[in-house]
């Protein structure tokens, strides 16, 4: 029986996990808890406050320690996320100590793993598809910023996470309308140009909505007033449709395309929205190839934390390097 914790740190939440695998029970999760991500100023007092809130595995307890956090990792020990005020060096003395053989992975690297978890077989079907068994995964979603990973296959059925920052890449705009949106969001958000990020997360969501309607809301706002039939739906449901069709022909996605985060996890209708499909397989040159790539939503709030105990048990069990 081996104890794994767990912890998935984004822009808003951070999220902990006590995990126990057992070889012939498979990965449980026994425990979570959340905290606020800007209530405190730095990892070390984060995990304090873990300890206060009487969480029920403490990191010298733990077989395997799995930090996922939203940014790019140097080395597996350091990362300097870019909408944390803060950052996490493992190398620091405070934290060497405590945390000794922990290891920091991005967050969409643990995402991508969740995939292959246990809770990847929960994901639920947003467009029908023929996966091939040896081909790439892509896997990305929005929340404070959109994330993206990959899969790639290995011998014996495994497969390796690569992580990406395409969020921070150009989105793209097509119509008119929506130039005069790019430059609303230019001139009102203070932005020279406007990235992924800004697009398919919970910023993306206000300023789509204030464009169409006028109303400046917060992300729960706008959410509590999507309906089937409103603008904003189906511009969010064409936005995300347009990230995902991109970064599938990308990666070429042949093994399937798998979207997490709170965006699209907190407002399923943006998926199942008409234009989400009709954007996804609009392509004069490769509607064919789309056409055969699955679709599927990670709906389960924890993924990342599933994906990243997943990574410290194939650790544990010799499968993949701890270095």
């Amino acid at each position: 029986m081996q104890h794994i914790l767990a912890a998935d740190i984004g822009g808003t939440n951070s999220r902990f996990g006590h995990f126990q695998g057992d070889a012939q029970e498979g990965l449980a999760l026994l425990q979570t808890c959340w905290l606020a991500t800007s209530s405190v100023r730095s990892f070390g007092e984060l995990l304090r406050q873990l300890s206060a809130d009487g969480f029920s595995l403490t990191a010298d307890q733990a077989d395997a320690v799995v930090i996922a956090v939203a940014g790019p990792v140097e080395q597996g020990r350091s990362a300097a996320p870019p909408y944390i005020p803060w950052k996490i060096d493992l190398t620091a003395p405070d934290l060497r100590k405590e945390l000794p053989h922990a290891k920091l992975i991005n967050d969409f690297v643990a995402q991508a793993y969740a995939c292959v978890s246990p809770v990847g077989c929960t994901a639920v079907q947003i467009l029908p598809g023929e996966s091939e068994v040896d081909g790439v995964i892509g896997v990305l979603g929005g929340g404070t910023a959109l994330g993206k990973a990959l899969l790639v296959p290995g011998p014996e059925a495994e497969f390796q996470a690569l992580p990406s920052e395409g969020g921070h890449a150009l989105f793209p705009f097509c119509t008119e309308q929506e130039m005069r949106f790019h430059e609303f969001y230019r001139q009102r958000g203070g932005f020279s140009e406007i990235t992924g990020n800004l697009v398919i997360s919970g910023r993306g969501m206000r300023f789509v909505h204030w464009f169409l309607t006028g109303d400046d809301l917060e992300p729960p706002e706008v959410a509590a007033r999507l309906t089937m039939e409103s603008e904003t739906l189906a511009w969010l449901a064409r936005l995300h449709g347009r990230a995902c069709r991109g970064f599938a022909l990308e990666v070429l996605a042949r093994g399937g395309l798998f979207i997490a985060g709170g965006v699209a996890g907190r407002n399923p209708q943006i998926l199942g929205h008409e234009q989400f499909r009709a954007e996804f397989l609009h392509s004069a040159t490769m509607g064919h190839v789309l056409e055969r790539i699955p679709v599927h939503m990670l709906d389960d709030q924890d993924s990342g934390l599933w994906g990243a105990a997943f990574h410290g048990w194939r650790i544990l069990e010799g499968k993949t390097p701890h270095n």
